[in-house]
């Protein structure tokens, strides 16, 4: 009977071994896919990107991965996470502009029936689905302007659903969501914030929300690792848009960084990004400093200007505190090495003044508690705190998106040129690398579906889903092969853009003339072709209105 149980066990232990073989067989074929995506995060704000911030998780991914450094969003938050979401051109998803419903092709406001989600399509595919964090895709439910609507804004008033609750994460492929359903948030006590459908109405004391966004993360891989299913997961930060707010341990590390002023945070930031050899000099030469109307030595806000930029830090510090949490917990449960990791900005660093906008919409008036919230347009009280709703400016803007020109919502390279950085052990021999592969967020779908062997669907929910756009990175990404790029192009507020191999034709919001720059060798767009070269301006011109025409992208001027 011994020798038989002793038998027994061996042939239990060889069989467990033989699953745990299979399993990473298979695991090596379908990896687990972790999205990472910051909001408002300038081009070299992070360390390994030639930021002074310290981020040594995302530093570390850097180093034992790749940096992709011709890498596009659409220049905004809705638009950039519609396209990432659906593989398309955001306009062909319903979201041209920002989540009001236009009731026009293209400016719907939301994932419209014609899209599938990255979730959906890998939910089909046998793949675990979570999210965290930030969603920004659905129509928003507004209170009437007054004071009913403070109320909400405020926490002194509730209501069931902050958008349809057909249009929230768990009903467009996700299992699991935790996080805000609109896009501004007060960091300490979020608006909008939701489990599941579940309206979150209380947060406990100490709550900072890119906190609460990875902490959850970490609580799904958790709970996927004890199954044998891959799983994706999409950790979609606030972090570091406005308001500027953060924990006072994390602002003092950089209490003393800004005080030299845009220029010479600016200059240093490029002589890394050159010695790194992230940038060309000769090809991206520094561009002139926007705004340079004003010297900081003579800036009457220096300390003011200093703090802002010092939390925009602390809040991009933090965020990369909680993705160290995210890789110990991939070690601790074995999923790191078949963890196929995803990092980038959904647009460049913000140049608005949110302290003019005043309350109304997504701002509140007063904390839960009644505190009255400041909006410093005179810079009189310094930022981080709760009670403050704050930004960084167009100044500090120029120099989160250093070397390029403009910043969010315009198509220039500062609005629409993102870090991206990508990690994955056991799938590629890159380490450390540059990849010069232009790509796109709409890329993910395809890059997906190919490393999960998914179906992109032509028919969902009864619904017949629109081709993706999107072309898969996947020789990138495995074999460090650069493919040729179809044109890319690019509609926001009537900002425009297209890129044709060597030739990138943008416009202004406020401006509809065409500016042309031969972008392999002009990457910071300062010397404009389009007097010398009338032929190209119009060949561009015809394709992008071609472009327009077939996905919509053509708003009225009330937009």
């Amino acid at each position: 009977m011994k020798r038989y149980l002793v038998y027994t066990g061996i042939f239990a232990s060889l069989l467990t071994a033989c699953k745990n073989a299979a399993k990473d067989k298979d695991q090596s074929k379908r990896p687990n896919i972790i999205l990472i995506l910051a909001d408002d995060l300038g081009y070299s704000d992070i360390g390994c990107y030639g930021g002074e911030i310290q981020t040594p998780n995302l530093d570390a991914l850097a180093a034992g991965g790749t940096r992709f450094t011709q890498f596009y969003n659409t220049s905004r938050c809705c638009p950039s996470r519609a396209s990432l979401l659906t593989g398309l051109y955001n306009h062909d998803a319903g979201i041209g502009e920002m989540t009001s419903d236009r009731h026009e092709p293209g400016y719907r406001g939301y994932l419209t029936e014609n899209t599938v989600t990255l979730a959906e399509v890998l939910k089909s595919a046998g793949y675990h689905t979570a999210m965290s964090g930030k969603w920004h895709v659905s129509n928003t439910i507004e209170q009437p302007r007054g004071e009913e609507q403070l109320k909400w804004l405020n926490h002194q008033a509730s209501h069931p659903y902050f958008s349809p609750v057909e249009q929230y994460p768990v009903n467009r492929g996700f299992e699991k969501y935790y996080g805000n359903i609109w896009g501004v948030v007060d960091y300490f006590d979020p608006f909008s914030l939701v489990n599941g459908t579940n309206a979150v109405e209380h947060v406990p004391a100490g709550y900072y929300h890119t906190d609460a966004i990875n902490d959850t993360a970490v609580s799904y891989i958790r709970q996927f690792s004890k199954e044998d299913k891959p799983f994706f997961l999409y950790v979609a930060h606030t972090a570091p848009h406005w308001p500027l707010m953060a924990k006072e341990e994390d602002i003092e590390k950089y209490k003393d960084t800004y005080k030299k002023g845009w220029d010479a945070t600016r200059q240093a930031r490029y002589r890394r990004m050159a010695q790194m050899g992230l940038i060309d000099t000769l090809k991206a030469p520094l561009s002139p400093r926007w705004h340079s109307d004003l010297a900081w030595e003579q800036n009457p806000d220096s300390a003011w200007d200093a703090r802002a930029m010092a939390v925009h830090a602390a809040m991009v510090d933090r965020m990369d505190q909680g993705i160290g949490r995210i890789i110990k917990t991939l070690k601790e449960t074995g999923e790191w090495e078949n963890t196929l990791i995803v990092f980038l900005s959904d647009n460049g660093a913000s140049p608005e003044d949110c302290s003019r906008y005043g309350t109304g919409f997504d701002r509140p008036s007063e904390t839960r508690n009644g505190q009255k919230i400041v909006y410093p347009v005179h810079k009189k009280v310094m930022p981080g705190t709760e009670q403050v709703f704050a930004s960084i400016g167009p100044r500090w803007a120029n120099v989160a998106n250093t070397p390029y020109q403009y910043a969010k919502a315009q198509s220039y390279e500062g609005g629409i040129h993102t870090p991206m950085i990508v990690h994955w052990p056991s799938g590629t021999a890159q380490k450390g690398g540059y990849s010069t592969q232009v790509g796109h967020v709409m890329d993910f779908m395809p890059t997906f579906i190919e490393l999960a062997g998914a179906t992109y669907p032509g028919e969902y929910n009864g619904h017949k889903i629109s081709p993706y756009s999107g072309k898969s990175l996947v020789p990138a990404i495995k074999d460090g092969k650069v493919q040729p790029r179809t044109p890319l192009y690019n509609e926001h507020y009537n900002a425009r853009y297209v890129r044709d191999a060597n030739w990138k034709m943008v416009s202004l919001s406020s401006d509809s003339t065409w500016h042309l720059y031969k972008i392999g060798e002009d990457q910071t767009e300062l010397n404009d072709l389009a007097g010398q070269h009338p032929e190209i301006v119009e060949k561009l011109s015809n394709q992008w209105q071609q472009w327009a025409h077939e996905h919509h992208a053509l708003p009225k001027k009330s937009h």
